[in-house]
């Protein structure tokens, strides 16, 4: 695949996946770092309402279209069968609750999206709650 047609390739698969979360390009960072031959992407979404980032989910690829396709599968067949979840929080020297939704294995993978390149004394979390089942 020429470089050319790998961009084109990134570019449309990151469209779908913003497509499939139902969110816009401004809300979405892809992360890419490459490790040991393997490209690490952490896809991490914006919450437009507070502008905080969180860590979506994590893949590991041997380029950067593999892990995109990973993470479509991901998004797929995985995605909607973690527990949905619920943590309120401040941001220390804010007195503004807010409140965040995650989907995770369970509440220290939601707490380690949360937490994904924050200083863990910047923050107090009042509650994480795993809500109900639909």
């Amino acid at each position: 695949m020429s470089r050319n047609d790998q961009n084109i390739e990134i570019a449309k698969l990151q469209k779908e996946i913003i497509s499939r979360l139902g969110i816009t390009q401004d809300n979405a960072i892809f992360n890419f770092k490459q490790k040991n031959d393997l490209e690490r992407f952490d896809l991490v979404t914006i919450n437009p309402k507070h502008e905080q980032s969180f860590l979506f989910h994590t893949v590991h690829g041997t380029d950067k279209v593999d892990a995109l396709k990973k993470m479509l599968q991901y998004i797929s067949e995985h995605y909607s069968k973690e527990s949905s979840m619920t943590i309120q929080w401040i941001k220390i020297g804010d007195n503004k609750l807010h409140t965040s939704y995650f989907r995770a294995k369970n509440m220290y993978e939601a707490l380690d999206k949360f937490y994904y390149e924050r200083d863990m004394n910047q923050y107090k979390i009042f509650s994480i709650t795993l809500n109900p089942v639909s």
